[in-house]
């Protein structure tokens, strides 16, 4: 995955940028934050204008992470996915919530059962839908399932910037 640090918030983004701060102030725990950003977030949900062409273009080798805004209690990230890009399975640091712009993201969910994983759910995430999930029970495979290049906005609760990821684990154990 190739990340993409932008200096500073992008235009439009300031009311999604102010709501953020203020219920990641509130310090609600890891879940409550994550649905409370989901509320914000479809209120907010800003169009694919956020982005330049050319980084809605994304990458032919992996999708593209653009960092559009960091601080230390959270970071809004936009993900551009190309058809059949993937993640690894992985999950994070801490809450995140996602609303998908274009293309659909396929989302595979898994439990860890200590020496493997198991799979417990799939859903295909639309333009315009909105979730958000927090650790722990977080570990998922993204994929774009569409023909077209996708595009997401990913809020994580913690400063993606100064990380380099909102990866916590990668997951490398046999499914069943």
């Amino acid at each position: 995955m190739n990340v993409v640090v932008t200096a500073a918030t992008r235009p439009g983004l300031d009311p999604l940028v102010s709501g953020v701060s203020r219920i990641a102030a509130g310090r609600l725990g890891l879940r409550d934050s994550a649905f409370a950003v989901a509320n914000l977030l479809r209120e907010r949900l800003p169009g694919l204008d956020l982005l330049t062409p050319a980084e809605r273009a994304g990458s032919p080798d992996t999708y593209v992470s653009h960092v559009l805004h960091a601080e230390e209690d959270f970071s809004i990230v936009a993900v551009v996915w190309r058809p059949g890009q993937y993640t690894v399975i992985h999950d994070h640091v801490s809450w995140c919530t996602f609303g998908i712009l274009s293309g659909i993201e396929h989302e595979t969910l898994y439990r860890d059962m200590g020496d493997h994983l198991v799979e417990i759910g799939r859903a295909d995430n639309r333009p315009g839908e909105v979730s958000g999930f927090a650790p722990p029970g977080d570990i998922h495979m993204v994929r774009n399932t569409s023909a077209e290049v996708g595009v997401s906005l990913h809020i994580y609760g913690a400063d993606v910037s100064r990380l380099g990821s909102s990866v916590r684990r990668v997951y490398d154990l046999p499914v069943r």
